[in-house]
């Protein structure tokens, strides 16, 4: 049987960051540096960090409203945007094809004016070299979708996703994220999900399961190696 296997978007495909920063420094210009606003230790410093604190979080709230106002109205948001690595759509295009996957691409991302957010991230797919995506656009449970859709494995960058899917459901997660973040490596581990600093990486342990499933040792190697239980 063909291999069920779906990616989330943002953070795993496509650099939305890249673009959410674009965005702020147009309106906002450079940011600020980490730490720009300390005090002198003349001050008191209880009360100084509460209300930078609160002052901060209106601020950022109104920073990312604003933001989120453009991404809203700019025509065909998702279509400009781009990939985190080149040629990795391609990639994961070549890899359906020779290992019969069924692959699904799964998203949350709000309207924006123009096209659907389905034909927005269909047509950035298609663009990027995948011929004729399955992409839904919902909320709600990673495990409830992954079971409704038979998955076997899953990719995404959002460690609460990939918690949910593997206490919900039988796939397999593999999660995006940086080597330097050993608190999430360690806790991803001891859940049982598997982790990859790239979507290269992820597709080459896609590529390795797909090449050992019907060795079961093999296989069984290989979860040991990427952490899956």
């Amino acid at each position: 049987m063909s291999l069920r296997v779906a990616f989330d978007m943002d953070g795993v495909l496509v650099d939305f960051t890249a673009a959410y920063r674009d965005i702020e420094t147009r309106l906002f210009g450079v940011r600020e540096p980490e730490g720009a606003d300390r005090r002198g230790e003349e001050h008191d410093l209880v009360a100084v960090s509460n209300s930078s604190v609160r002052r901060n979080t209106r601020r950022k709230q109104r920073k990312a409203e604003a933001i989120w106002e453009v991404i809203r109205t700019t025509p065909d948001f998702w279509v400009a945007l781009k990939p985190i690595e080149l040629n990795s759509v391609r990639r994961l295009y070549g890899l359906m094809i020779e290992h019969h996957w069924e692959v699904f691409f799964i998203t949350r991302r709000p309207s924006t004016c123009g096209d659907t957010v389905q034909r927005q991230t269909q047509r950035w797919l298609h663009d990027q070299g995948f011929d004729m995506p399955s992409v839904l656009v919902m909320n709600g449970s990673r495990g409830g979708v992954a079971t409704s859709l038979s998955l076997d494995y899953y990719v995404d960058d959002d460690a609460p996703n990939c918690v949910d899917l593997v206490s919900d459901s039988h796939a397999r997660s593999i999660l995006i994220v940086d080597d330097d973040d050993t608190t999430t490596l360690a806790s991803a581990r001891r859940l049982g999900i598997a982790t990859a600093r790239n979507i290269e990486v992820a597709l080459d342990i896609l590529d390795r399961a797909s090449v050992a499933r019907l060795q079961p040792r093999v296989l069984q190697k290989l979860a040991h190696l990427v952490g899956w239980r």
